[in-house]
């Protein structure tokens, strides 16, 4: 079935199996739901959550315009 699935993918079945690999991996990563954080890297998260922003002109001018929906 691998060879197959390797063939059909015009590529070698150890570049097709480790292809496959990498994106089981990433999906595995990438949907997890917990994120464990250091106890140093907490204490900085929480310093950065606690700062207030700095003000955002841009921001600040583009939160004024009419949305293009409205107009």
């Amino acid at each position: 079935m691998l060879e197959a699935a390797a063939e059909q993918s015009r590529t070698s079945l150890s570049e097709f199996v480790r292809r496959k690999s990498v994106e089981a991996a990433e999906i595995d990563v990438l949907s997890r739901s917990v994120v464990t954080i250091s106890a140093k890297d907490w204490e900085a998260f929480e310093s950065w959550l606690a700062t207030p922003p700095e003000p955002n002109p841009a921001l600040q001018k583009l939160a004024r315009l009419k949305p293009t929906w409205d107009r």
